[in-house]
């Protein structure tokens, strides 16, 4: 980080006066956490009224998880349908209380393989997770 007066310069991100909330560190571990499938480690991430804003769902929004039980039984769920899933390609970047990681994820769903690139939208309070929204870009075969 950079400070430039009372400008702060983050990966081409402008905010006045604001603290990060968390690190680029604590970034990366949450997203390792996610590629070893360490539902133990993930949840302690996340803030205990935390939610997860699934890419696919009902309406134009996704299925919306509350709290850590049923974020935890979803992970676990995804984690056995596709065993091999990983995130790889990720570039993050962090302002104030909001982060963005674009990557691109991997594995073998029991209908095929799953290959395409997404982002993760999070919101913070201090080190904890209270909100993670993903995007996956839709692959359709024309």
């Amino acid at each position: 980080m950079r400070h430039v007066s009372s400008l702060v310069l983050q990966h081409d991100c402008y905010y006045r006066d604001m603290k990060m909330s968390i690190s680029m560190n604590t970034l990366e571990a949450i997203l390792r956490a996610f590629n070893n499938h360490d539902i133990d480690s993930i949840m302690s991430y996340f803030s205990p009224r935390g939610e997860f804003v699934m890419a696919a769902g009902p309406g134009g929004y996704g299925t919306r998880l509350v709290g850590r039980a049923a974020i935890a039984k979803a992970l676990k769920e995804r984690f056995e349908v596709v065993p091999d899933i990983s995130w790889t390609d990720a570039s993050s970047w962090i302002c104030g209380d909001r982060a963005v990681t674009e990557w691109r994820v991997q594995g073998t769903t029991p209908t095929g393989p799953l290959d395409c690139n997404g982002c993760d939208l999070w919101h913070f309070d201090g080190d904890k997770i209270l909100r993670k929204d993903t995007y996956y870009k839709q692959v359709i075969n024309v």
